[in-house]
């Protein structure tokens, strides 16, 4: 990646010249959400162990506890990276039903000043040469421009996703329906045809203010001095080569992926899946997991269960309770997990107990598509997952 080591403007190397013994020290700022903050820390790494780098991770706070973004970060901190939180921002005066988007946004808006002052700070002690912000973190672009170091995002999902986003404005100023109704589908080029109703959620309702504020985000896109996208060329050449074509206000665009959790050692032990796992023929196995955010309604639990049941195929199945319970989790009296697993069909447990596991939550995921055994991933294909099956040779199931 050529990342600009001077700064912007031709004569900040006199000023700077004290600093260029120093390594050149790059600002990561990922909004709110681990989702978010896993592929960047990778690209963190990265750019340390391979490009001699130093990083400082600056994490906005939106008010929830982040234990599990400060294990990620205690477990890296040895590495040149270092990592500051900015204070929590308050939501007293905002409705409690606005969307995620809208309050990762917000949360973005309101730490704008701290940091401002964490940047200021990083680069009088620091060779700062780039602020990096991930598809929310676009406001902090001026900040990078104040202190004359290069903005970039990095844009953690396909290039056809980064493209969609370009064209956008478009969209928006020749269309007046709502983008699910549609009648013609869109065409971008390089990519596969879309249907309107593929447009991701934020942007399926005009009237909501998230709609607007998503618009206005994607326009600041082309004021990057460069992107780099999680993905790389022969996984999607149309998309790259439309990116790159001249004449779109795009910036410089740079596939630096696939970026993905390494399949670290969870636990000295070998972990429960991985262990059935090893007991089971070469590629025969059927993963099946949906995510950290993802969990189905009782009626499609069942459906899923009884599905994997008579397909007669061995699988490992990460499941969560049902949506149902999960909104009436008030309701349960917190001894209520005598059976964690009790929402399952009647007997599917039993039934399928010389095929399948079933495992409560979660699962080693990069480590159980790397083992032998597993010949199949049964997915709600967000980005992430997706990278990893492809990486490990694991066809998918979408």
């Amino acid at each position: 990646m050529a990342l600009d080591t001077q700064g912007h403007s031709g004569g900040s190397c006199h000023h700077h010249h004290h600093k260029l013994l120093k390594s050149p020290h790059v600002a990561i700022v990922p909004t709110p959400g681990i989702g978010h903050l896993t592929p960047l820390i990778e690209l963190a790494k990265r750019l340390v162990v391979h490009h001699n780098f130093s990083v400082t991770v600056i994490i906005p706070k939106d008010g929830s506890l982040l234990t599990p973004q400060k294990k990620v970060l205690e477990a890296v901190s040895s590495l040149s990276i270092s990592y500051v939180f900015l204070p929590p921002v308050s939501f007293d005066d905002i409705p409690d039903d606005i969307r995620i988007e809208t309050k990762i946004g917000l949360t973005m808006t309101r730490s704008l000043s701290a940091l401002r002052d964490s940047v200021r700070v990083l680069n009088e002690s620091t060779r700062l040469v780039s602020l990096i912000v991930d598809v929310f973190g676009v406001d902090a672009f001026d900040i990078a421009v104040e202190f004359q170091v290069s903005p970039y995002m990095f844009f953690p999902t396909s290039a056809m996703g980064l493209l969609l986003i370009f064209h956008m404005p478009h969209l928006h100023e020749t269309t007046s329906c709502e983008y699910r109704d549609m009648p013609e589908l869109v065409k971008l080029p390089g990519c596969v045809l879309l249907h309107g109703r593929d447009i991701s959620d934020p942007l399926q309702d005009r009237t909501n203010p998230a709609y607007k504020a998503v618009i206005h985000m994607f326009k600041k896109y082309g004021s990057a001095a460069g992107i780099m996208v999680n993905s790389f060329v022969d996984l999607e050449p149309g998309a790259f080569k439309a990116l790159k074509e001249q004449g779109r206000g795009i910036p410089p665009v740079y596939p630096v992926g696939p970026v993905i959790k390494t399949g670290s050692i969870d636990g000295i032990d070998r972990n429960e899946c991985l262990r059935w796992l090893d007991k089971q023929p070469n590629r025969s196995v059927l993963f099946v997991s949906f995510g950290s955010g993802g969990t189905f309604s009782q009626e499609q639990l069942n459906e899923l269960a009884l599905g994997l049941e008579l397909s007669g195929h061995r699988f490992i199945w990460v499941v969560r309770s049902p949506n149902e319970m999960v909104k009436n989790a008030s309701f349960f009296s917190v001894k209520g997990e005598e059976n964690p697993l009790g929402f399952l069909p009647n007997g599917f447990l039993e039934r399928t107990k010389d095929v399948g596991l079933v495992v409560p939550t979660w699962a080693p995921q990069v480590r159980v598509l790397n083992h032998r055994s597993t010949g199949g991933f049964l997915t709600h294909c967000s980005w992430n997952s997706t990278l990893e099956s492809i990486m490990h040779g694991v066809p998918l199931i979408a």
